[in-house]
């Protein structure tokens, strides 16, 4: 049995359209009202792929969905491939379930994200399992004292408040607070905890939210998997993880996606069987240990120079611990030589640190190989998302300075 999916334009979430969204997704969740596509003002019959039962299908401009199927985002990933995907009630509720459960119990959550992308969605999901409204950050451009209102709204009936949000949100919390939380961010040390992901956090703005007092928690997962699924390394409660020997992060659990709308090709190459169990083949490699996953970055994002393959994730951790860097993306630049060579993309913090001394630290930390041969300092990293950074953007600004030739560049 299949109902329709109802396009939802997208806008900057406030009180009203937040509401408005509310009612709807709880219909939706419950089966009497259309599944949902936050962010989808329209869909159009030659734009949007028809399928089967199972892929979705467009009928005189109509697209209609499985059943079970309650949200459909939009999501392009790290690929720039745009694809519609098709999340059940059951999985968001899982989704949701299992956060409070590792939280402690649910709360009142602050929405400090965009509700036409999956961890925003999730933040009203919760709120409906939760039974409370959550409490909306004042519209516009990310302000670290609207969300401390926020938070101070939500804390006056008593109950634990949650909020959610992405690295570059955090990194302007911490920015403002400076060496204490006090003032008109002193509310958020009511928070009982901060959701963080959508991208990698660095791990000395992680440190410097903590020192704040904070309660920072790192999510990783994506729009097929209902949203964050690993909570600081460790799966939330049903979820399993595995890796292939090459390193290819496998997810599992009641939270997956149903799968794609109306790319059932893309389904056999997101979705695979290993035991009789579902998994979702992920684009990220990364490591097990003790049970805890650490993710090292996209299959796709590493760096094979001179016939040794660097993570770049790993090299970003080095260089964002220097003094003198806000930010970093470490890509790969054709070479002659080397086929690849490692470029270091350097947001500055005051005075940069030079590339003797990040090849330096980079060189103690994971060997010869990993030290970047360039440094390229920008006012700001590329983004293709709320708080992820765009490699392939960051890849060509750095292709481009190096054919310039800036001042400043050196091979060693």
């Amino acid at each position: 049995m299949e109902r329709a999916l109802l396009p939802v334009p997208a806008g900057t979430p406030d009180d009203g359209s937040v509401t408005r969204l509310l009612s709807a997704l709880e219909a939706a969740l419950e089966g009497t009202g259309p599944a949902l596509a936050p962010g989808r003002p329209r869909f159009e019959a030659e734009g949007d792929r028809a399928g089967d039962a199972d892929g979705g299908a467009t009928r005189a401009g109509h697209v209609t969905v499985p059943g079970e199927v309650a949200v459909v985002l939009r999501t392009s990933g790290s690929t720039g491939d745009p694809r519609d995907v098709m999340i059940d009630a059951a999985a968001l509720h899982a989704s949701a379930r299992a956060t409070h459960a590792r939280l402690g119990g649910p709360g009142r959550w602050v929405l400090a994200l965009p509700t036409d992308h999956v961890a925003g969605v999730q933040v009203l999901v919760r709120s409906l399992d939760a039974g409370r409204a959550p409490v909306v950050v004042r519209p516009g451009r990310f302000d670290p004292a609207a969300l401390a209102s926020a938070v101070a709204r939500a804390a006056a009936d008593g109950a634990p408040v949650h909020t959610a949000l992405v690295p570059t949100q955090l990194h302007r919390v911490v920015e403002a607070a400076g060496d204490a939380l006090t003032g008109d961010l002193a509310p958020l040390l009511d928070l009982t905890s901060v959701l963080v992901g959508g991208a990698g956090t660095p791990a000395p703005l992680l440190d410097r939210a903590h020192a704040l007092g904070l309660p920072v928690i790192t999510t990783y997962g994506m729009t097929e998997t209902a949203g964050g699924c690993v909570y600081d390394g460790t799966p939330l409660d049903g979820v399993s993880v595995r890796t292939e020997p090459d390193g290819r992060v496998l997810l599992a659990g009641p939270v997956l996606a149903r799968g794609v709308l109306g790319r059932p090709e893309l389904d056999a190459r997101l979705f695979v069987e290993h035991d009789g169990r579902r998994w979702l083949r992920t684009t990220d490699v990364g490591e097990m240990t003790h049970g805890a996953l650490r993710v090292l970055g996209r299959a796709d994002d590493v760096i094979v120079t001179g016939g040794v393959n660097v993570a770049p994730a790993a090299v970003e951790d080095v260089i964002t611990a220097l003094a003198g860097v806000r930010g970093a993306c470490v890509v790969g630049v054709p070479d002659p030589e080397w086929g690849r060579s490692v470029v270091a993309v350097v947001v500055p913090a005051g005075a940069a640190p030079s590339l003797d001394q990040v090849r330096d630290a980079v060189r103690r930390r994971l060997g010869p190989a990993a030290a970047p041969r360039h440094l390229v300092l920008v006012d700001a990293l590329p983004e293709r998302g709320p708080g992820k950074t765009d490699r392939a953007g960051a890849a060509r600004l750095a292709a481009h300075r190096l054919a310039v030739g800036p001042e400043g560049l050196s091979a060693p």
